[in-house]
């Protein structure tokens, strides 16, 4: 994004950054664009039973649907017809940034890679590392294997990047948690995980790693607890936990679909914010029924009122707070707020050309309806101290029929190029 002016000043604007006025797009009074959006968590190998198989609570639901389902991923044709699939839904839905869990086949992990470099989707990927694993313990590393084969870590995209990845606590040994942390700071290397998703397995996890006071210090005390972190869920950490979430810097990736689909719990997103801990929003589909980031607005929206509703909180969040979570907050969880999140100059320009009144759009337009603020586009807002995109009512209500057009660093990606 090389300037961010008002339209009435093209004539000199053109002669400063030295374009002509020919080459200008002018949007529709119906259409605007803002920024793109960031999945901070979402299980690749899962979409293929997305929205169904949403009937146990978590530990019961992986033992039952998903590690039996993520074994399949050893066959390389399986995998790479529903990464492709996974990577063209989730482009549609103006994800532009999306973190990945993949599985715990490092051949399939890459190819999850390639097909996001292919797109041109923004990215981070991470081959499942788990050595514990009772209840089906065919789907389960050799804890020498998970940790010591560095060659899924070096793979070399534009935009696309690894990620450790342990499962969660209760799949890892104290050796394979210690060991993938050493490995994240010897590379300096981002991290995902799963934390306090459920009661039950946060009980899970006290009676295996009785020595360690929490869930949290579980990772921390294994260097997986850092400002390069990101962590799944977080329904139930306590204030102590909150606080060396603060202190290390690490991130939360919200996801309320999830949350609800699996009964789970509800993350006091209030709670989170006032500990100063960053915070992003995520699909984590299958969990999640959906791979739409603008369903995770909404479900965050319900998650804040029925907080609101049982007097746990006096006031819900704004639209607006929501919005920001899958855009700028996203960004900040993944570490990569200095180069997207908003439509600052400076950024690179992932960006929605959203049309309201696309053909198949699923609400209608009213001639009453100010549009102004529309065609005019994403209109600056000073929000929590940061630049984000004015929030129309809209996305409340449209879905991915209104999004025309999705870009990545400036590149057109959908519609999708012939060559994919």
């Amino acid at each position: 994004i090389v300037f961010v002016e008002q339209v009435d000043q093209l004539e000199q604007l053109a002669k400063t950054w030295g374009f002509k006025t020919s080459d200008i797009r002018q949007l529709s009074k119906n259409e605007f664009f803002m920024p793109g959006l960031v999945d901070t968590h979402i299980h690749a190998p899962q979409y293929s039973f997305t929205g169904t198989r949403v009937d146990l609570p978590l530990l019961q639901w992986l033992t039952s649907y998903t590690f039996p389902t993520e074994a399949k991923y050893q066959d390389s044709g399986f995998a790479e017809e529903v990464y492709t699939r996974v990577v063209r839904r989730t482009l549609k839905n103006g994800t532009t940034t999306a973190c990945y869990f993949a599985t715990i086949h490092t051949d399939s992990s890459l190819l999850l890679a390639e097909i996001i470099d292919k797109f041109g989707q923004r990215a981070f990927v991470g081959k499942v590392c788990m050595d514990m694993n009772e209840s089906v313990p065919q789907y389960r590393e050799i804890t020498a294997d998970s940790n010591t084969n560095p060659v899924f870590y070096y793979f070399q995209y534009p935009r696309v990047q690894p990620i450790i990845t342990p499962r969660f606590g209760p799949s890892c040994t104290e050796d394979l948690l210690n060991a993938l942390g050493d490995l994240a700071q010897t590379h300096n290397l981002r991290v995902q995980s799963h934390i306090s998703e459920n009661e039950e397995e946060v009980k899970l996890v006290e009676s295996m790693f009785p020595a360690y006071q929490n869930y949290t210090e579980l990772y921390d005390k294994n260097k997986l607890l850092t400002s390069k972190t990101v962590m799944a869920h977080a329904c139930h950490l306590s204030e102590e936990e909150l606080k060396l979430f603060s202190l290390r810097g690490a991130a939360i990736s919200h996801c309320p679909n999830s949350n609800f689909s699996l009964c789970s719990g509800v993350l006091n997103v209030r709670k989170v914010l006032k500990h100063n801990v960053k915070l992003g929003l995520g699909t984590d589909v299958a969990g999640g029924y959906s791979t739409s980031m603008l369903d995770a607005i909404r479900k965050t929206m319900m998650a804040s009122n029925s907080l609101q509703i049982n007097k746990v909180n006096e006031t819900g969040l704004t639209l607006e707070e929501a919005f920001q979570l899958a855009t700028l907050g996203g960004s900040q969880a993944l570490g990569l707020d200095d180069v997207i999140g908003n439509f600052e100059v400076g950024k690179e320009f992932d960006a929605l050309l959203i049309n309201t009144k696309a053909s198949d759009s699923p609400f209608d337009l009213f001639s009453a309806d100010d549009f102004e603020v529309i065609r005019m586009g994403l209109m600056l807002e000073k929000i929590n101290g940061n630049y984000v995109g004015k929030v129309h009512d809209t996305d409340r209500k449209g879905d991915d029929r209104n999004i025309s057009e999705v870009y990545v660093a400036g590149k057109q990606v959908v519609p999708f190029s012939s060559s994919v």
